[in-house]
């Protein structure tokens, strides 16, 4: 058996049969035809074991001690609800911790910012050289979804805002992932909204969920308030692949849509359903678009990007980059799911656009100057920021270093 597997032919060279060991693997092909954008890779096989394990052992540890300290928080549901959800919001922070640490020390990266006028004066250094943000306590965030580490550098912006929001995030996931040992139930302790992608099954947990995060609770004056939240959904459903892309394109086909070249078509149901839910407890919405450096056009993100790659080979994204916007709840057309499907869809052809400016130029645009003068009357360190932001994860740790 050992014999014929060593001399099992695969392929054909020049009509010569080539063995299977000396067949190229998909990153091979990759590389041959497009350089990766981190380079070669910077360690050896068994530094990438060494890597591999540290990193295992420093996220399942962790993991296991804050889902440990989650059952021992968890009786005060019985005892007092807000209580217990305050207390999960800290254990969220140090999961949210525990995945900037990893970042930093595995696949450390730069994070480049830039913004429209809607959210001036909400992006600015500090004196001190930190990037903070200022976004409302209460968001709904929509994103494009290029790798599926999205979400990690999405969570870093509230860890990186005033008042700090990495407690009070919550992410909508596929229903398997909560079926991991340990995190995933640490996930429905968070909070996080599990879906099966039927919306006859998803919708009736959807709202249950989305009642807990309008509840109005009572403070110990008499006074209502709610509590703070940031919602994260990414409106294509799934990442930018070449499968997606064939869905997307066939969609696209089926309902006469153009069909984008950087971001897939958004479907507009669940997100209208969080916004109606939503609708009253929520004012802004704020739209991410996100773009990493080096994909080559036609190329995808996870195809460069992946967990081994990032983490393990030393080849991280060179920099990841943000382009911010935010919309009044008031303004977006809720009532007729017709006229909510266009809309969001003309705002997906916005940030087509966008990708596209930025695969030519390196760079999301900046506030025109004049613009950005005006702006800097009121809020004096926030444009410089816009126009030349490099945050590094190396630096993360008592807020984000720019």
């Amino acid at each position: 058996m050992e014999a014929e597997l060593k001399h099992r032919h695969v392929g054909k060279t020049n009509g010569a049969p080539v063995p299977a060991a000396q067949m190229p693997t998909k990153e091979d092909v990759l590389t041959e035809v497009h350089p990766h954008p981190s380079g070669e890779i910077k360690h050896s096989r068994y530094v990438q074991w060494f890597r591999g394990v540290t990193l295992v052992l420093f996220l399942g540890l962790s993991c296991v001690a804050i889902f440990l300290t989650q059952l021992i928080g968890s009786p005060l549901y019985l005892y007092d609800q807000d209580m217990f959800y305050a207390y999960m919001a800290l254990t969220k922070q140090s999961f949210a911790l525990v995945t900037m640490s990893i970042t930093q020390w595995w696949g450390p990266t730069v994070v480049r910012i830039s913004g429209d006028t809607s959210v001036a004066g909400q992006i600015h250094l500090t004196k001190d050289g930190r990037v903070e943000f200022s976004f409302p306590e209460r968001i709904v965030l929509v994103a494009n979804h290029q790798i599926y580490t999205d979400w990690l550098y999405l969570w870093w912006v509230g860890y990186a805002n005033s008042p700090q929001m990495h407690g009070y995030i919550y992410i909508i996931l596929k229903e398997s992932l909560k079926h991991i040992p340990i995190l995933g139930h640490g996930m429905m302790f968070y909070g996080f909204i599990f879906m099966s992608r039927k919306m006859a099954v998803d919708q009736p947990r959807l709202a249950h969920r989305l009642q807990k995060l309008k509840q109005e609770h009572t403070a110990p004056d008499g006074s209502k308030y709610l509590n703070p939240m940031w919602l994260l959904l990414f409106p294509e459903g799934t990442t930018v692949t070449k499968n997606g892309r064939s869905k997307s394109a066939k969609w696209s086909e089926k309902t006469g849509y153009k069909d984008p070249e950087h971001v897939l078509l958004p479907r507009s149901t669940g997100t209208l359903f969080c916004l109606r839910e939503l609708k009253g407890t929520v004012d802004y919405v704020y739209d991410c678009t996100v773009a990493y450096e080096g994909i080559p056009r036609g190329q995808y993100g996870e195809d460069y990007f992946g967990l081994a790659t990032t983490y393990l080979q030393g080849r991280p994204p060179p920099s990841v980059n943000f382009y911010w916007r935010r919309w009044r709840v008031d303004d977006i057309p809720l009532e007729d799911a017709a006229e909510f499907d266009e809309w969001l869809r003309a705002r997906w052809y916005e940030k087509d656009a966008l990708m596209e400016g930025y695969l030519q130029t390196g760079r999301f645009p900046v506030l025109p100057m004049t613009l950005a003068r005006k702006a800097m009357s009121k809020q004096p360190f926030l444009w410089g920021l816009l126009i030349a932001a490099r945050v590094s994860f190396v630096e993360v740790k008592e807020g984000a270093s720019a």
